[in-house]
């Protein structure tokens, strides 16, 4: 029974880390390059932020909702690198995440925050809407509507 516990034990933990990878911002770049078919909705969220964790299922529901569209909801943790097996994972498995799900390997905070907007005060939660060359950013926390409404405009 121990054995069983084990192996269980070790199955969820090697999938929630196939789950949630380590992202550099020329990573992150490289892929919005390649996929210039794509639109992407990248959240910019911490397990520590309560208005972060409050509007993750809408992110959710928008990642849901496009399966089959040419749209990657990417959620991009600016936890500590540190937590990542402590916090980030468990938080991922518990909150049942099927978005894609990173966590920001960059040192300097201010490097990237200048570097995704250069208005962005660095609070998050922190969305930002990638299409082509048509970026849109928001620093703010999102309702189910108030994100539906900014997805649809934003596709206009």
């Amino acid at each position: 029974m121990r054995l069983f516990f084990i192996i269980c034990l070790s199955l969820i933990t090697y999938s929630a880390n196939a789950q949630v990878k380590l992202l550099s911002l020329d990573e992150l770049d490289k892929r919005l390059t390649n996929g210039r078919d794509t639109t992407y909705v990248i959240n910019f969220w911490a397990t520590w932020c309560s208005p972060c964790v409050a509007e993750l299922p809408h992110f959710e529901e928008l990642h849901r909702a496009n399966l089959k569209k040419p749209v990657k909801v990417l959620l991009v943790s600016l936890d500590f690198k540190s937590k990542l097996q402590k916090a980030v994972i468990p938080f991922v498995v518990e909150k049942k995440l099927k978005a894609e799900v990173f966590l920001l390997n960059e040192k300097d905070q201010q490097a990237y925050i200048e570097r995704i907007d250069p208005k962005w005060s660095g609070a998050i939660p922190a969305t930002l809407f990638i299409k082509k060359d048509k970026r849109q950013f928001f620093e703010r926390e999102f309702t189910a509507g108030e994100l539906n409404a900014a997805w649809l405009n934003f596709n206009k």
